[in-house]
């Protein structure tokens, strides 16, 4: 597993909180006691879960729940007591909403939804980046083709064999292809 951010004011709960969170993996764990300065950590890293046991010094927890999930794509848990949490509805911004005291099972098992939600997200990054170079590529090959179309006088078909055929003769892709046919008619590539 990756790195945890345990947003907590309480030593007892800290020292829980990091040994449960150590079982699961997550052996990188960073405390940090309020939360101007878990804001000011998750600007600077990366985690993959933030737990944040309320109240905190500085303010209840909510609002910094709500600015990780928005800011960060870790899975975020909130652990609140149970009288508060009916007044916290955190489940449509995406976080897990724990109410105190919890059983070992219950926060093993939101840690477990939390690592499964943070998962998910990047796998969906992954494949909206593979997504946009795709649709770049599909843009550059256009504009080569209208560059053709407008500058040789070939037909929408004939340029488009012409930059497939190009590619498959010189083992390159297709976007390599299409830029240097962009080049070659404005250096500047616009």
């Amino acid at each position: 597993m990756g790195r945890a951010l345990i947003v907590s004011a309480g030593a007892s709960s800290n020292e829980y909180l990091c040994a449960r969170l150590t079982e699961l993996g997550y052996t990188r764990s960073l405390i940090v006691p309020s939360g101007a300065e878990a804001r000011r950590r998750m600007r600077e890293s990366d985690f993959e879960l933030i737990v944040v046991n309320a109240p905190l010094p500085d303010e209840f927890g909510h609002d910094l729940c709500a600015t990780a999930v928005e800011k960060t794509d870790a899975g975020v848990v909130f652990l609140v007591k149970a009288a508060a949490a009916e007044q916290t509805p955190m489940s449509e911004q995406g976080v897990l909403l724990v109410c105190k005291p919890f059983s070992n099972t219950l926060f093993l098992q939101a840690i477990h939804m939390a690592a499964a939600s943070n998962h998910r997200l990047q796998v969906l990054r992954q494949e909206n980046a593979r997504m946009q170079e795709k649709l770049q590529q599909v843009r550059l090959v256009s504009r080569a083709k209208c560059c053709l179309i407008a500058e040789r006088g070939m037909s929408e078909a004939e340029a488009h064999r012409y930059i497939e055929k190009n590619a498959m003769d010189t083992r390159r892709d297709r976007a390599e292809i299409a830029q240097e046919i962009l080049d070659s008619y404005d250096p500047s590539g616009v």
